[in-house]
């Protein structure tokens, strides 16, 4: 009885010291920025390092809390935020104005200024300003402080999603300089052999953690502990090892208020106005459109005569080609195509769209004409030989316009989810009209504004394409009869 009282008493005592240990303290970063701030072990899948990941556990210890790393895209961190998915966001995220009217912002951490990157070989740009001036195609991150300037110099410019990508097109010569963080640049640029620097680093900013305004007594405590951090030598230990440390890092000593220009609201028209920026991205993803869906078309239709009336290879080639390119997604297809290919091919990124898409589609396109092919009556074919008609004859005059009465209306449904599938096209840096919408609505927080005029823009794009189609059903219906 005695031993059972005791294990009773054991088990309580033990609950209620798991019990009052302190929950887990999730925080969110992407590990596909890469170095130096989080990335993947390449000796331990299961392990992250970089200098954040280094911070975060040293903030954990002077919080007492165990700390869990939450995978999310750089440009949804802050969403992830608002979701309350984690506590706070930790990852080289730059103090601005937008943010901190719409988040709770740490003291900074970090002091990071830009640096501009070329190919070793160019000798066309002496900084920044001599880059902008002759109209160099530059790249960047999305939703960045150098994204940010580039917007304000109205430069011409790619977007990525991680800084490989943007120096790995560098290299490559599809843009002339690179615009990111100097952490950025020194993990990747100043290593590589092909690229260097250009030019002084220029626009100093502050990292900083980002929390909900909600949590002001926990962002105090964040804030007490970075202090805490600064003041016993761990960040500039951290910094050190990371070869991250210079003289800019001395003003973490005593953080002045965060300094920076306040993000303005979008007006809807003029030179600086969100329809036009939109119009633009609506340019890009109708041409994109346009062109693929021409060569969808162009493909298409001899697939289909081959896989109806070709010869048994023709046949073997038309139905392999179908299989293959419906089966694989098409955003798989953009990256093979654009970052696969060797570097001696270079294709262009709307060229390598153009080529998806059309590649994609056409596989659809040729069985849609397949079956409008079938739903042709054989008597047909059978009433053009008695007239005298040759095959093909028969097939332009009688088979094919027939055919087309059926076949149009699937090719107007492919034609309209082309153009809401080019939004695909931002994985290979092209800014088309979604992309654009996501630029231009995060960082003011216009969402609702600038999201109805896209939804605008993309049903004035599809609505006409049923009309015409309808249009030209009644039309064919009549010259049939």
């Amino acid at each position: 009885m005695k031993q059972g009282l005791a294990i009773v008493v054991f088990l309580f005592t033990s609950w209620c010291g798991y019990s009052q240990e302190k929950p887990e303290l999730r925080w969110g970063a992407d590990s596909e920025g890469g170095a130096p701030y989080i990335f993947r072990d390449p000796q331990n899948a299961n392990k992250y390092l970089g200098y954040e990941v280094e911070l975060a556990e040293a903030l954990g210890q002077k919080l007492g809390r165990k700390m869990l790393f939450v995978q999310n895209e750089f440009k949804e961190l802050t969403n992830g935020l608002k979701r309350k998915d984690y506590a706070f966001a930790l990852n080289g995220i730059e103090a601005t104005a937008d943010r901190k009217e719409q988040f709770r912002l740490s003291r900074p951490y970090y002091v990071y200024q830009q640096q501009l990157v070329v190919r070793v070989d160019d000798n066309r740009f002496s900084n920044f300003d001599d880059a902008l001036a002759k109209k160099a195609k530059f790249g960047t991150m999305e939703d960045t402080a150098a994204d940010r300037i580039l917007n304000e110099k109205k430069a011409i410019k790619n977007v990525y999603n991680g800084p490989n990508d943007a120096y790995r097109d560098l290299e490559l010569g599809r843009i002339d300089a690179v615009l990111l963080d100097l952490p950025m640049a020194a993990s990747y640029a100043l290593p590589n052999p092909k690229l260097r620097f250009v030019g002084d680093p220029l626009a100093k900013g502050y990292y900083v953690i980002v929390m909900r305004k909600e949590d002001e007594a926990f962002a105090k405590q964040i804030d007490d502990a970075l202090e805490q951090l600064w003041k016993d030598g761990t960040l500039r230990r951290i910094f050190e090892k990371w070869r991250l440390w210079n003289a800019d890092q001395m003003e973490l000593e005593k953080p002045q208020e965060i300094a920076a220009n306040a993000t303005q609201k979008y007006a809807m028209w003029g030179e600086a106005g969100f329809m036009r920026l939109l119009w633009e991205g609506a340019v890009v993803t109708i041409r994109i459109a346009v062109l693929s869906m021409l060569l969808a078309i162009a493909i298409g239709l001899p697939i289909a005569l081959m896989r109806l009336y070709g010869p048994w290879p023709a046949q073997v080639f038309a139905i392999s080609y179908v299989e293959f390119f419906r089966g694989i997604p098409v955003l798989f297809l953009l990256y093979v195509l654009y970052y696969g290919l060797p570097a001696e091919l270079n294709l262009p990124a709307e060229l390598v769209a153009i080529l998806a898409f059309g590649l994609n589609y056409g596989a659809y396109e040729a069985e849609v004409y397949r079956s409008g092919l079938l739903a042709v009556p054989i008597g047909q074919w059978e009433a053009g030989a008695a007239l005298g008609m040759s095959k093909p004859l028969t097939f332009k005059r009688i088979v094919l316009p027939q055919a087309m009465r059926s076949i149009l209306p699937p090719m107007t449904n492919d034609f309209v989810a082309l153009f809401k599938d080019t939004s695909l096209v931002s994985a290979i840096s092209m800014v088309e009209l979604s992309k654009q919408f996501q630029i231009l609505s995060k960082p003011a927080g216009q969402y609702l504004e600038i999201g109805l005029a896209t939804a605008i823009l993309y049903l004035l794009m599809s609505v006409p394409l049923g009309w015409l189609a309808r249009h030209l059903e009644k039309k064919w219906a009549k010259g049939t009869r």
